[in-house]
């Protein structure tokens, strides 16, 4: 399994599409924080609600399409999956979640070029979007960039200091880029 699909299906397993209400900003704020603070054990359960609170669109129907969405990914209708999250940002260009997602689709279709304009916007709505950024560092592993998904995966352990994912991507790539000094 290729460094992308290892993240695809990471984030496709912590996906999370949640009843209509719109993310609390407040609430993303105070999970953020304890987020900051967390102990190993608790890491995980922090990560899976904030994922549910970026789930919250405020829509019925936004949601139908992300979930739809989702699903296809996981069920392997790539092109299906990205109509129904292209449908979704279409409708609700200021959710996050629908390019993030639909990156995660494109980056199975290995259209990489606009996995990575999604995943641009996905951040300039979300900035502290740890999947965004995690599928972004390993695009750019896959470009043959490493120090730049370096920089990437040093940015997701500011905001999630106990990312096991991230912390084991800075030390191969420290690693490798150590040995490239050589």
């Amino acid at each position: 399994m290729t460094i992308g699909n290892r993240i695809v299906a990471a984030i496709l397993a912590f996906a999370a599409v949640s009843a209509p209400a719109w993310a609390d900003e407040a609430a993303l704020a105070a999970l953020f924080d304890q987020l900051a603070h967390a102990a190993p054990d608790t890491q995980p359960g922090l990560e899976e609600q904030i994922r549910q609170e970026w789930g919250k669109t405020g829509s019925p129907a936004i949601d139908l399409l992300l979930q739809r969405g989702r699903e296809a990914i996981e069920t392997g209708e790539i092109d299906a999956a990205i109509e129904h999250l292209t449908a979704a940002i279409d409708h609700a260009p200021d959710v996050a979640r629908g390019y993030t997602m639909r990156a995660v689709a494109y980056s199975a279709a290995e259209l990489v070029g606009p996995a990575l304009d999604d995943l641009r916007q996905a951040l300039v709505l979300e900035p502290r979007d740890f999947d965004a950024m995690a599928l972004f560092g390993g695009i750019l592993e896959q470009l043959d960039r490493p120090q730049d998904a370096l920089e990437t995966y040093r940015r997701i352990l500011e905001i999630n200091p106990m990312s096991p994912q991230a912390a084991e991507a800075v030390q191969r790539l420290e690693l490798q880029l150590e040995g490239q000094t050589l």
